[in-house]
């Protein structure tokens, strides 16, 4: 697992600079998948694997002033990164890896996480530690702006079945770590699933 993590934060940290500049024309998108999510004013979300913070306006726009918003990202340089763009003062930012999250069990509502999924060393411990930390009932977004085959076009590689974002993989992978699937798209132009956390 350190390996993992290594490998994590050498990609991201390098690129953690001008990531925002790579990517400028996202922002409606991730708008549109924190607005979808089902979230109402005053509940507590978590941008799990933040990055650069990119979805912490849109959470806060939904949660309003008095919901709570949490970003946590392993890689030290995407953190610095949002500071720098301000977006510490939308949500509060955490250095934290996913798989052990300094949270109280059941303490939030929503779990929002973009381009996750593929860089999780084991994807269904992982989400179970996601599910511990949001209430039953709650809600897991993993969204990405770019659908699966949009995204393997621009990686030169090609779209699989057993790609972690596959329904017929996704569905099993969450139900086994206490998540429901009941939405999933994936279009060209982005990929959205939504899971609500079993009781």
């Amino acid at each position: 697992m350190a390996d993992d993590h290594a490998h994590v934060q050498e990609f991201f940290g390098v690129r953690a600079a001008d990531w925002d500049a790579r990517f400028p024309d996202d922002g409606p998108a991730y708008a549109a998948a924190a607005a979808g999510m089902g979230l109402r004013p005053g509940d507590s979300v978590l941008d799990a694997g933040c990055g650069t913070g990119r979805a912490l306006t849109a959470l806060r726009d939904v949660v309003g002033p008095r919901g709570r918003v949490l970003g946590a990202d392993l890689t030290p340089e995407m953190l610095t990164a949002a500071v720098r763009s301000g977006r510490d003062a939308v949500g509060a930012l955490l250095l934290a890896d996913v798989a052990r999250l300094p949270l109280r069990t059941g303490s939030l509502d929503a779990v929002f996480a973009a381009g996750l999924i593929a860089h999780l060393p084991e994807p269904a411990t992982n989400l179970r530690e996601l599910a511990r930390v949001v209430r039953p009932g709650g809600r897991l977004a993993l969204f990405h702006p770019i659908g699966r085959a949009a995204l393997a076009a621009r990686q030169g590689r090609r779209i699989t079945p057993d790609d972690l974002r596959a329904e017929g993989t996704l569905r099993p992978l969450l139900a086994g770590a206490g998540w429901r699937l009941i939405s999933y798209v994936d279009e060209d132009a982005r990929f959205l699933a939504l899971a609500l956390r079993e009781d």
